[in-house]
């Protein structure tokens, strides 16, 4: 096998046909097809069969589904880290959800990388659910975040920190001198940072379980800058209770619930698929040290990590 077979076949799973693999790679539908017969005369299997609603596959077409992106992964992975040994740098690639990205990553991955003068530390920002994939491709070493329900059985998770998320408000909006009904929360607007944005996670949870409709709900790019609009009196927002409390003794802000409690976690390949790396972070987070990083945050020097922000709204 030769990883133009296997991409060419990753791209037929992801894509659900030849002729879409073979515009996602810009190659022609006949060098796709080229690809997948040699696969299936070295391995002895149809991998896949055409149907009316699409591709089916065998078990065995299903099995290299999964062991091709991990192959093609850990190729990314080597690749990377022949040409890294080269100049004597090690490299780790985290992913971090977005709440966790804005508030806790920078003084996290700045404590950790000033440890090893040789290590370098890119931080990506990714929806939870995609976690599970982007470890078993090997595209991140660790992610960080709250657990997927569905994550793979070959990756491990470790929690290490609980937090709570309030809701705030202006000192100025009608809500901030009476405990409002679930009703009035309905029908106020709220200011959200990216957080809010799919399925998992407490903020998520929060809003579901309140019911509140999507047209009430405006996203900002950041939690910062949603939070700031909240203080101008124009609607309410869900933050982080340690990363406002200073804005709620100076009465700057108003919490009107009590806090919620979420939880994140760390979560890498099991056994010898986790790089010495990842490990070794894992094993990080949960000290003491770490956790005040996480809160108070170590100063972000530039240059001493260098952060790869790929902001994506997902559903």
């Amino acid at each position: 096998m030769t990883p133009a077979q296997l991409r060419a076949f990753t791209a037929i799973v992801r894509l659900g046909s030849v002729r879409k693999a073979a515009a996602d790679l810009g190659v022609t539908e006949a060098a796709v097809s080229a690809h997948v017969g040699q696969l299936r005369k070295e391995l002895g299997d149809r991998l896949f069969a055409p149907t009316a609603s699409g591709l089916a596959f065998t078990p065995g077409g299903l099995r290299l589904a999964s062991r091709s992106a991990e192959l093609l992964g850990l190729q990314d992975r080597t690749v990377l880290e022949v040409s890294r040994a080269g100049s004597g740098r090690r490299f780790l690639r985290v992913a971090a959800s977005s709440l966790f990205a804005e508030h806790c990553a920078p003084g996290l991955l700045e404590l950790f990388a000033g440890r090893a003068r040789d290590l370098d530390v890119e931080l990506g920002v990714h929806s939870p659910r995609e976690f599970s994939e982007i470890l078993l491709t090997r595209s991140v070493d660790v992610a960080i975040g709250p657990r997927p329900p569905d994550l793979d059985g070959s990756v491990s998770y470790q929690p290490f920190l609980n937090f709570q998320v309030v809701l705030v408000a202006g000192p100025q909006h009608p809500l901030s001198q009476v405990t409002p009904s679930p009703g009035r929360l309905r029908d106020q607007t709220w200011l959200l940072g990216p957080s809010a944005i799919g399925r998992i996670g407490l903020v998520p949870d929060i809003l579901q379980r309140l019911q509140i409709p999507e047209e009430r709900q405006q996203i900002f790019q950041s939690h910062v800058a949603a939070v700031e609009e909240v203080k101008r009196g124009k609607g309410l927002t869900l933050a982080l209770a340690f990363a406002v409390r200073q804005e709620i003794s100076r009465q700057d802000l108003v919490r009107l619930t009590q806090p919620a409690i979420g939880t994140w976690g760390v979560m890498s390949l099991t056994g010898t698929g986790c790089a010495p790396e990842a490990a070794e972070f894992t094993r990080f987070v949960a000290t003491p040290r770490a956790t005040q990083a996480m809160l108070r945050g170590a100063g972000v020097t530039a240059g001493r990590f260098r952060p790869s922000i790929h902001v994506t709204l997902w559903n």
